[in-house]
């Protein structure tokens, strides 16, 4: 049995709660989730919760139709009770191009409200009337109403078009008494109305009453089958808390179990953002892929386990961050998905580069990708164009949340920051055959630079084009750690960079500047 040190059994996981600045919110904005049409990669939607004046927190999108360049206006999705406030908002596409929104809409005193779908029948622009899935008191004072995740069944076969939506007992609404159970509902007809719920724990497989919140993860294969992966600590199970999938051919109607993985070892720092995924491999309905924190090196790692059975066994975990073991940073927020063809990347937050160990120090996003034809992983790479410094708003739950689609070998991604002392929503689009990167405010686009030749050996003559200089300008040369290498500060639009001597191997010229900033891979003979 293999073991995974990451479970923090008696905290909760989850709670209610290039780079373009998607949000500009002034006071909040936090949660994001990105979603690609399958039927059109350059459509591409956004929904985060940011604060509206007088509404208290609301779930906001946005819609790219030309890949992130450009993008609509923001659209607030209004409350079922002008009362409540929102939060929790994950998205998904069917194969007809509908797009679906999943939230929840809430008060708190008095409690009530529900978890909701509302569909975009005109890709995100505008939304219909929402739908309630499981409500408040659905399950008496268990109030299953914190972090839903959907999937949505796109196989093509007889589920296709089914939403699956999870959910479980939140923090925020005070001491829930145990037992605790992870929630499973479905839709089988687009939307329109959900069926009555179930629990997704079973005899011999339940989540128990140590863990309180007890988040499933849901996904669905390439050949329509539902698993969802959901944490467990029963003593009469086991002496060890597990993750156990929940795995349905039949839309839900029955479950089988199996266990992904059990530990020894729990992690009680409540400020990492511990959230765990389940993917599957739109290539290969029998590959599932669980991405989970790890404590197993006495600091938080990103690692994944897989199977390649449908979820009956899994394999070795690995270690995805490649910074040095053991070196007292932590990583968390982690997210990952498959390209259409087997590809996959995984993203978190790094503090490799941080001043000192703990989680309120600078960070960045990072990411690696493992191609389908290799077993193991590039070298990391930045996502971020900057080290971000720490902001105590991250110290809430949910507040800082990050999401990624694989796409035609383009990451599409989405996250929260402080950079600008507000946490805000930021968009990075990321093209990792070439490794260019566009960094992006709304108002102030920074243009292509290109660089040559490509591969280097002496001299690297870099173009920046129709971009302004002055004298924040600077042009950055990084190894393929992230790590500073050299840095200029270009007077004219076309400069030299001298890489005479570095060793060989994939770095990155970043050019920043009052607009922004933009990435692009240089290898180095």
């Amino acid at each position: 049995m293999r073991f995974l040190l990451f479970i923090s059994l008696f905290f909760p996981f989850f709670a209610l709660a290039q780079n373009t600045n998607l949000s500009n919110g002034l006071v909040f904005d936090g949660e994001p989730y990105i979603a690609v049409n399958p039927s059109n990669p350059k459509h591409l939607v956004v929904a985060w919760i940011g604060f509206k004046l007088g509404n208290k927190t609301v779930i906001k999108t946005r819609v790219s139709t030309d890949a992130g360049n450009t993008w609509s206006t923001t659209t607030n999705i209004p409350h079922v009770v002008s009362t409540y406030q929102s939060a929790d908002p994950s998205l998904a596409f069917d194969n007809n191009g509908n797009v679906f929104l999943c939230y929840i809409d809430y008060s708190l005193s008095p409690i009530a409200g529900a978890v909701y779908v509302a569909k975009s029948s005109d890709g995100g622009l505008s939304w219909g009337t929402p739908v309630e899935v499981i409500n408040a008191f659905a399950d008496g004072t268990q109030y299953p109403l914190d972090r839903p995740w959907m999937a949505i069944d796109n196989s093509g076969g007889i589920y296709d078009g089914n939403i699956y939506v999870t959910t479980m007992n939140p923090k925020v609404l005070g001491p829930i008494a145990p037992p605790y159970n992870p929630y499973f509902i479905k839709s089988v007809n687009g939307g329109t109305s959900f069926e009555p719920w179930r629990y997704l724990d079973t005899a011999n497989y339940l989540a128990g009453s140590f863990i309180p919140q007890p988040m499933p993860t849901p996904c669905v294969s390439a050949d329509g089958t539902f698993h969802a992966v959901y944490p467990s600590y029963v003593v009469s199970q086991s002496l060890f808390a597990q993750m156990f999938v929940a795995s349905s051919t039949s839309a839900g109607s029955t479950f089988t179990y199996n266990t992904v993985a059990q530990t020894a070892t729990t992690n009680n720092d409540t400020l990492p953002k511990k959230g765990y995924l389940l993917i599957s491999n739109p290539a290969d309905a029998n590959h599932l892929l669980f991405a989970y924190p790890n404590f197993d090196n006495g600091d938080i790692d990103v690692y994944i386990i897989e199977s390649l059975n449908a979820g009956a066994s899994w394999g070795t975990p690995v270690r995805v961050n490649d910074d040095p073991i053991a070196n007292n940073r932590m990583q968390d927020l982690i997210w990952a998905d498959f390209d259409y063809d087997g590809d996959l990347i995984v993203t978190w937050r790094d503090r490799r580069n941080a001043p000192d160990s703990t989680y309120k120090t600078p960070s960045e996003i990072w990411g690696a990708i493992r191609w389908k034809d290799s077993t193991s992983f590039s070298a990391n790479f930045p996502i971020t164009d900057s080290l971000i410094s720490y902001n105590t708003v991250l110290e809430n739950s949910g507040n800082d949340f990050m999401c990624v689609q694989l796409v035609n070998d383009t990451a599409y991604t989405v996250w929260g920051d402080t950079r600008n002392n507000f946490l805000n929503i930021w968009f990075q689009r990321l093209d990792l055959v070439s490794g260019s990167s566009s960094v992006l405010d709304l108002a102030n686009d920074v243009m292509p630079f290109t660089l040559s030749p490509n591969p280097a050996t002496n001299q690297v003559l870099i173009d920046l084009g129709a971009n302004p200089l002055n004298e924040e300008s600077s042009v950055s040369l990084m190894d393929g750690r992230g790590q500073l290498v050299k840095q200029i500060r270009p007077k004219q639009t076309i400069t030299q960079l001298d890489v005479t001597g570095l060793a060989g191997g994939i770095y990155f010229v970043r050019f920043t500047s009052p607009a922004g900033s933009s990435i692009k891979k240089l290898i180095i003979n």
